[in-house]
């Protein structure tokens, strides 16, 4: 199966330049926080697959107005087409907001999720907004990853961490694609294709 995942910026090879047709090859699209509804809502629409998201920090309005048509991952394993997603979006709290986190109020997230992921007999997709500590992010709080995502990988070792938040734009030599153990690591930012 194919998935789109996306994050942070509208891509514009599938909003902006769309062509009728050109999403029918995607099973799924995985949306990692801080995109416009209106765009999921375009997505979901032409794809005809299920879209499933998490918010970004920059998503609060999601909280009263989410995108219809798609299906929220937020603190809890979700199966789609046979994978198991488990969502947790947000970013390290620099300022109030609603979508953002402390380390302990996330690794918090994370262990209220631990009979629900054995119950699901794991994940396949880390689905998130924020990258994992060491992985992808940097030191300034804004874009400081969370060290209890590492922990998740080291002990579920799913198939994929699909993250946004960091874009690659920021500069050079951001990478879109690594590797933790046997978890291929992606940043969504803008767009990827991921075939599992």
């Amino acid at each position: 199966m194919n998935i789109l995942a996306v994050s942070d910026v509208p891509s514009p090879r599938y909003y902006d330049y769309y062509q009728p047709g050109s999403l029918d090859r995607f099973g799924l699209i995985l949306a990692c926080g801080d995109l416009k509804r209106e765009y999921l809502e375009f997505l979901v629409t032409m794809a005809h697959c299920p879209l499933v998201y998490v918010r970004g920090n920059h998503d609060d309005a999601f909280l009263t107005a989410p995108p219809e048509g798609c299906l929220c991952a937020e603190d809890r394993v979700v199966v789609q087409n046979g994978v198991r997603i488990l969502g947790l979006g947000g970013s390290y709290r620099y300022k109030n907001g609603l979508c953002m986190y402390t380390e302990r109020q996330m690794a918090m997230r994370v262990w209220r999720l631990g009979l629900q992921i054995r119950r699901s007999g794991g994940f396949d997709i880390l689905l998130t907004h924020a990258p994992a500590r060491g992985l992808n992010d940097f030191d300034t709080l804004p874009h400081r990853g969370f060290e209890c995502f590492n922990d998740l990988l080291d002990k579920y070792q799913p198939r994929y961490f699909v993250h946004g938040h960091i874009h690659r734009t920021y500069g050079y030599g951001i990478p879109q694609r690594c590797q933790r153990g046997d978890t291929a690591v992606i940043n969504a930012y803008e767009h990827c294709e991921i075939e599992i």
